[in-house]
Formats: structure tokens, sequence, C-alpha cells
């Protein structure tokens, strides 16, 4: 998952909100949006490390990973993807989970966490060293830098989804989507510089990513309201952006008595 806005404690309906894409190379084996045979999962899946780079519980919990862009940066460690799965199947709320995790975050490849249970939020991030901070009320984004790093693409799409939410859209997810798939590039002036050469960071500037052998896989909405109910919506892309289908899934919060746990980002 490359790039994500969200909206947390900030919609009248929507306790969470959240728009993402994950670009990844097209031939990394990938399973779409399911529930899950083997873990209370709702999300696709990283056939190669096992993870997801964005998951659900019946529960209302959620978790999304992406990875830091650095070429410098050596890629040693477990998977980043095995962190969400981690925390959807695990027993710890956002709270304990980001202290646990402060202790390990080292061991594993470059990464971002956002994580949420029903009434808390956390970032977690392992570069330049390990860190955690809750997550306030309001909109943020997140890419492959730090936390609310404003990058062109993450401030663009934070902007059409504070306009989404403005417009008092509850379940008209077009809008979304298009943003998530607009090409639109940065301008060369405000591009970041992140060490991979002003061509690709021109490339990677736009929200989808068309390309043959990496690019955009999947877009995907997550809202999630104040009793644990929702949805989640992913739409798949294969080599050069074409679509290759839809999956929409319920959430419905589980009787009292059973206790779920939930989803995650592959890298």
């Amino acid at each position: 998952m490359c790039l994500i806005a969200f909206a947390w404690h900030s919609h009248p309906r929507w306790r969470l909100l959240l728009a993402g894409n994950r670009d990844e190379f097209h031939a990394r084996p990938s399973a779409s949006l399911s529930h899950w045979s083997d873990l209370p999962i709702i999300g696709g899946r990283d056939l190669e490390a096992g993870g997801t780079w964005l998951g659900v519980t019946e529960s209302g919990r959620c978790c999304v990973v992406t990875n830091v862009r650095d070429p410098r940066d050596p890629q040693h460690g477990a998977s980043r993807g095995l962190l969400a799965t981690d925390y959807l199947a695990g027993e710890n709320g956002a709270v304990a989970h980001a202290r646990g995790l402060l202790a390990t975050a080292a061991d594993y490849r470059p990464f971002n966490l956002l994580t949420f249970d029903t009434e808390h939020g956390f970032y977690i991030g392992n570069r330049p060293t390990a860190k955690a901070q809750p997550i306030e009320p309001g909109v943020h984004g997140l890419s492959n830098a730090d936390f609310n790093t404003p990058w062109p693409k993450t401030k663009a799409l934070m902007v059409r989804l504070q306009a989404w939410m403005n417009a008092g859209h509850e379940v008209d997810f077009a809008p979304l989507f298009r943003a998530l798939t607009n090409e639109q590039q940065a301008p060369d002036e405000i591009l970041p510089e992140t060490g991979v050469g002003p061509e690709r960071e021109r490339w990677l500037s736009s929200a989808f990513i068309r390309g043959e052998r990496y690019g955009t896989r999947a877009c995907t909405i997550v809202a999630i309201d104040y009793e644990g109910k929702g949805m989640i919506v992913e739409r798949r892309f294969g080599p050069m952006g074409r679509f290759q289908g839809e999956t929409e899934l319920p959430l419905n919060p589980q009787p009292a008595g059973r206790s779920f746990v939930g989803w995650v980002s592959a890298a």
C-alpha cells in the first residue's frame, strides 16, 4: 500500500473512512479481497509472504502497512505484511499493540503501520528509529514517508477526502475512487527527493501508477461506523492499469462473546 488518506472520528456516520492504493510489482502473487479461511481477517492477501497490505475484522479493527521509500536503506528483516496480520489476528488493542511493537520494530523491513480498534488509532514506524504516536481525530495521510509527510499526492488525496465529507456524502464512494485513480503527476519543483531520480519521482507522484511491471494493483475503500458496521470495497488492476474486477464485503459486528481481530499490508 503506497498511498492512504483517512478520516478518523471526524465524519458523522463513519468512525473510520479510509481510501488507499496498493502499489506493487504485478508479478507478485496476490489473492483478492475475501474472508480468510485460516484467520479472522477480511482483506487481500500477499501469497508470497502470507500477509496483507490492508485488512479489517468483523469486530471493526483495521490495519494498513506501507514501505518506506529509500533505496539506500536495505530491505532486511521480516515481512511488513505480517505486522498487519499479527495485529488483526491478535488480542491486543491498538494501544497495547503499539507499546509492544516498539520493542521489536527494528526486526522488520522499513515500514509504516496504521492500526485501529473501536476507540484508538496508532501510527507506528521504524525509520529512522522505532516510534509510535496516537492518531488524533481529523483527516490524515500516509505514503512511503513519515506519517502526514506532505508529499503532493498525499496532500491531494487528503483534500479530495475532505471535500467528499464536506459535500455530505455517506455511501457514494465514486468520487473517492476517482481520486484514487487520478494519474496527474506533480510539477517537478514540488517533487520529493527520495533517491530514485527525477524521472521515477515524477512517475511515482500520481495517485494511480500505470506500468507494465509495477503499478497500482488495488484501490480500496474502508468505511466503519461507530457501531462497528460498514464495508470494504476493492477494485483490482493488472499491468498498464487494466481493470480486473471489484469486490465489496460488509462488516457486521460479531455477537457478544465472540472476539475477532484484524487486517494488513504486505511487502
